[in-house]
């Protein structure tokens, strides 16, 4: 799983090859085996606002995960059922997991973000045996548990009268626990897509999915890990980017995780949370970046000691790339995935895989390639889907109870992500939007990506979305959502002044035809924009 000890990618990519064992177990990885060599290493520290910040050491992570998968099973929760975890960033997240897996059950993270209706449609398509959440949480599950028959257990963090007390459970059983054999390709976790295109489905991937993160980490966090590494991120562990791209692997690796309350992303707070906890490697994905622009000189307020930055979620662009690399002094490096197959392509400024509007090239262990609808490679230069060779350690088993929608996925043994993007002649890719959101203007087929990174560069812009919006003459024409950074106010003349901005530096058909102030984006709970929503709002406008 190790990255070879090359410092050029051609050699780390040419000489790399995936060693997973055949009996693999991702809660017995991230828990028991570093608590047999170290019980006393760090694994988990938690920011308190008050500063009174806690921590969480392998051996007490792999006593309590073993107490609670004792609980579970004296629940009746067995092998291959599913176990929904509605909780935020916490010691008690991580126990649960561990445990889950550790049983053979299978995860199913959802966001506490979620609505009632959103989770009653995930817990009764996955057809979940149990529920473990906190107060917030259980609120809603009561709205809703009537209509889920096959939801058996609810249990609660805050020992609520009408559900199971997990301090309660933990307590009543002992610390030790002989889990079930599992090889990389038993299931595992299942994580329901953002559903920024239709209806979410419900991703389902082995135990695999862990070490095939491995190198994607290695790669982008630039030799992970060092020497008082520690990760944080602002990502809601129930994503496959807080889960994945953070938190699981730094465990399998030794590295301590920083959690944090659930929040309303809070720029200074980020800043903050990072300096007092002595964070050395982020994952913040784009928006959050975007966001962070606002706190002025943060290096001089605060004592920062970041070594990598690594972000993906949606296209992180030029703008956020130049003013990372001029106001923090680190060069982020993007990486991409999606739920289905993560963390294939990357950058990674150390080993010179770096570039400005570009996402990077094929992560070690992990064949990328630009392709038609139908499977076909593209010649250099030219749109089409993003594509991951299969198979793939990170790649999804299937969709849950979709087998129709799990072989729509694949053409000519791709797996085809939705995605448009170009590969140029050194094997970059850019990513142009998703194939939903191009734009098609006067014969034109425009990704919202570039426009969007143009419109942040302005300095009345925060956030920015493009969609097209049906048009009589031209099909579409681009339409430009704005969200204004403090001090600025809607006019006329600021939106002629955004129109020209875009104009004279990309081109005359890219430009937003109209322009609309509005005070915050849709967002999905891993902050990806809903131009879906944007685009049907634009269209009802006639």
């Amino acid at each position: 799983m190790q990255l070879p000890s090359h410092d050029r990618y051609d050699h780390l990519y040419r000489d790399f090859s995936w060693r997973i064992p055949e009996d693999f177990n991702i809660g017995r990885a991230v828990s028991d085996d570093w608590a047999a060599r170290d019980p006393e290493r760090v694994c988990l520290e938690h920011f308190s606002p008050d500063g009174d910040h806690l921590s969480l050491t392998y051996g007490e992570l792999a006593g309590a995960s073993s107490m609670f998968a004792n609980a579970l099973a004296s629940l009746g929760i067995k092998r291959g059922d599913r176990v929904a975890l509605l909780m935020p960033q916490s010691f008690e997240t991580v126990v649960v997991h561990v445990a889950i897996y550790k049983m053979g059950a299978i995860a199913l993270p959802l966001a506490l973000l979620f609505g009632v209706e959103a989770l009653e449609y995930r817990l009764r398509t996955s057809g979940a045996a149990a529920i473990v959440t906190n107060d917030f949480g259980l609120d809603r599950i009561r709205q809703i548990r009537d209509r889920l028959p096959e939801l058996r257990h609810v249990i609660s963090l805050d020992n609520a009268h009408d559900a199971l007390s997990f301090a309660d459970l933990i307590v009543s059983y002992e610390p030790f626990f002989k889990g079930e054999k599992t090889s990389p390709d038993d299931p595992a976790l299942m994580i329901f897509t953002s559903g920024t295109t239709g209806p979410p489905k419900g991703a389902l991937h082995g135990h695999r999915v862990l070490p095939g993160h491995i190198p994607g980490m290695q790669f982008a966090h630039e030799g992970f890990p060092k020497v008082g590494d520690k990760v944080w991120t602002p990502s809601d562990w129930a994503w496959a980017g807080g889960l994945l791209n953070a938190l699981l692997p730094s465990l399998l690796l030794g590295v301590p995780v920083v959690s944090s309350p659930a929040q309303k992303f809070d720029a200074d707070m980020a800043y903050r949370i990072m300096a007092e906890m002595d964070v050395r490697n982020a994952f913040i994905p784009p928006t959050a970046l975007r966001l962070m622009r606002s706190v002025a000189d943060p290096r001089s307020k605060y004592d920062l000691v970041l070594r990598t930055i690594g972000s993906a979620g949606e296209a992180l662009g030029r703008e956020t790339y130049e003013w990372a690399r001029h106001t923090l002094g680190i060069t982020v490096n993007e990486f991409y995935g999606q739920t289905e197959c993560n963390f294939v392509l990357a950058s990674s400024a150390a080993y010179g895989v770096t570039k400005a509007g570009a996402i990077g090239r094929a992560v070690p262990g992990h064949r990328v390639a630009i392709v038609s609808e139908t499977g076909d490679e593209l010649p250099v230069g030219e749109p089409g889907q993003i594509a991951i060779a299969s198979p793939d350690p990170v790649m999804f088993l299937g969709y849950w109870d979709d087998a129709a929608a799990t072989k729509r996925k694949f053409a000519k043994g791709w797996l085809l992500t939705g995605d448009i993007g170009r590969q140029d002649a050194e094997g970059y890719v850019t990513f142009e939007g998703r194939d939903d959101d191009v734009i098609t203007s006067s014969g034109y087929r425009i990704g919202p990506a570039e426009i969007e990174d143009c419109l942040i560069g302005h300095p009345a812009v925060q956030l920015a979305a493009a969609v097209g919006k049906p048009d009589t003459v031209r099909t579409e024409i681009v339409k430009a959502y704005i969200v204004l950074s403090p001090g600025h106010h809607p006019s006329e003349a600021l939106a002629a002044d955004i129109r020209e901005w875009v104009k004279t530096r990309l081109s005359m058909h890219e430009y937003p035809r109209e322009v609309e102030f509005i005070d915050a984006l849709p967002l999905t709970t891993t902050g990806k924009v809903i131009r879906r929503l944007l685009r049907e709002r634009a269209a009802s406008e006639g």
